[in-house]
């Protein structure tokens, strides 16, 4: 019993001495070990909360939670990598609000990858919203290197094998899936699984209000003078000049030095803007960008079909 009761008063003047706090960034599993062979209640963070560190030891931390039974956990490291205190680690944490938007002109992409469940032939009866407009492909916190945020080595395995119907499921509301697949044509390839493991779990956002703001950013360019621009010239060349015109025309001066297009066998495949600051206005965002060179300088806007 007094045991037991110094264990309590240790517990209890540790969360006094630790003091500091981590945000959960990803909705990781905590464990009642370090050997992560146990979690009781299958308890796991919540993305946005922040939690009280009791122990610092290698790549995990113990923090306290809310769970009744087994209140303190062992968690990876990585679950909190944008939020950390700097005196509770010493790898670099990415603070940079700079984002990339890469959007995909999908006529282009099924030229090139036609063995796609998206790009087959059947798939193109239904005339859709990408045939004339660009789709989105992911919204990329910069730098690049900042991917996989807390996501686990399993999951990060089948996600570089493609195995993407394996990877873990997300929270999306009704309309944000119904707008998703309109605006995103790889959904059935579970490709938003992919992008959101890879790179949304590193956006600080949950998984709805990622994407949600990633649709809202793909049809401010498509409803755009940039949009109409494409959508009037397929089948057609256009060059990077032309581009950048509109985008200075559309979203301020200096907006096209933001954008950079991505071409393959002289077909035009994607547009990447570089934003900067915080927010879902795309002009704001872009002059808060940052200036890229682009190597492709011109190419031809793919129609449907092969």
């Amino acid at each position: 019993m007094i045991k037991k009761i110094l264990f309590l008063i240790f517990i209890s003047l540790s969360f006094i001495w630790a003091g500091d706090m981590v945000k959960a960034l990803s909705a990781c599993d905590t464990f009642n070990n370090m050997k992560h062979s146990k979690n009781v209640n299958n308890l796991k963070l919540s993305i946005g909360k922040s939690y009280r560190v009791l122990d610092d030891k290698k790549e995990q931390y113990y923090i306290k939670t809310d769970d009744k039974d087994i209140p303190n956990r062992w968690v990876n490291k990585e679950c909190f990598k944008s939020s950390i205190s700097t005196s509770l680690t010493s790898k670099k944490i990415y603070s940079s609000n700079n984002e990339l938007l890469a959007l995909s002109w999908q006529n282009a992409f099924c030229e090139t990858h036609r063995r796609v469940k998206e790009c087959q032939k059947s798939f193109f009866s239904k005339t859709r919203y990408t045939d004339s407009a660009f789709g989105l492909h992911g919204l990329w916190p910069q730098p690049r290197s900042n991917i996989y945020c807390g996501v686990s080595s399993t999951d990060k395995k089948l996600d570089k094998r493609h195995q993407w119907n394996r990877l873990p499921k997300i929270k999306l509301s009704s309309s944000t899936v119904k707008e998703l697949k309109e605006v995103m044509t790889g959904y059935g390839s579970n490709l938003h699984l992919h992008e959101w493991i890879k790179h949304g779990t590193c956006s600080n956002m949950t998984a709805d209000k990622y994407y949600s703001r990633a649709i809202s950013l793909t049809k401010q360019i498509n409803n755009s003078k940039v949009g109409k621009l494409f959508k009037d010239n397929i089948g057609k060349k256009l060059t990077l000049s032309q581009v950048r015109f509109k985008m200075n025309n559309s979203f301020g001066a200096g907006s096209g030095d933001r954008v950079e297009l991505r071409c393959k066998n002289g077909l035009i495949t994607e547009l990447w803007l570089h934003l900067g600051g915080s927010g879902n206005n795309i002009k704001e965002l872009l002059q808060n960008g940052k200036k890229v060179s682009s190597r492709c300088r011109e190419g031809k806007v793919d129609r449907v079909g092969f």
